[in-house]
């Protein structure tokens, strides 16, 4: 797809494609309503200052389309595009060991249990190791912190996809 075919779209087609590239039902409406976009760099500018006028709750909505690090299965149901970019991102993760498996399991798990959201990271050109280094470097934020730390991975996430929708 490309750039005039996105803004062509009928709003409930374009409202699907928005929420490949980021959870948030809101989110893809105001991104649908937004259209017709001119170029990439307006597109990705709308999606962040978009992204940013979200409440908390729209966040978190986002943060269910993802998987966990190191699984397949988000807890939202999500296209099957979503769930291949999330592979194609997790990369790193599938050459990792099966002790770097089990921490990054029990660590996803604590971190969970202290924010009431899974891990979000920007997992793309991102090893298993690194992947979980951020993790034990998160998991001790506060919570208000970690909610915008987690929320800026989430743009990253959400310009990537967007990039490779309108290749």
């Amino acid at each position: 797809m490309n750039l005039k075919s996105l803004n062509a779209l009928p709003a409930a087609e374009a409202s699907q494609e928005f929420l490949k590239c980021c959870g948030s039902s809101r989110w893809a409406a105001a991104m649908t309503e937004r259209r017709p976009y001119e170029s990439l760099d307006e597109l990705t500018r709308a999606a962040n200052d978009m992204w940013w006028a979200l409440e908390q709750s729209d966040w978190l909505e986002a943060f269910h389309s993802h998987p966990k690090i190191g699984q397949e299965k988000a807890a939202a149901e999500v296209s099957a595009q979503s769930k291949q970019w999330s592979g194609q991102e997790q990369a790193g993760v599938q050459i990792a060991t099966q002790k770097t498996l089990d921490s990054l399991a029990q660590l996803n798990q604590d971190y969970e249990q202290k924010f009431g959201f899974i891990f979000i990271v920007c997992a793309t050109g991102k090893s298993a190791a690194e992947m979980l280094e951020l993790l034990r470097e998160r998991v001790g934020n506060e919570p208000d912190a970690e909610l915008r730390i987690a929320s800026a991975e989430q743009a990253k996430i959400t310009e990537i996809r967007l990039k490779k929708l309108v290749h």
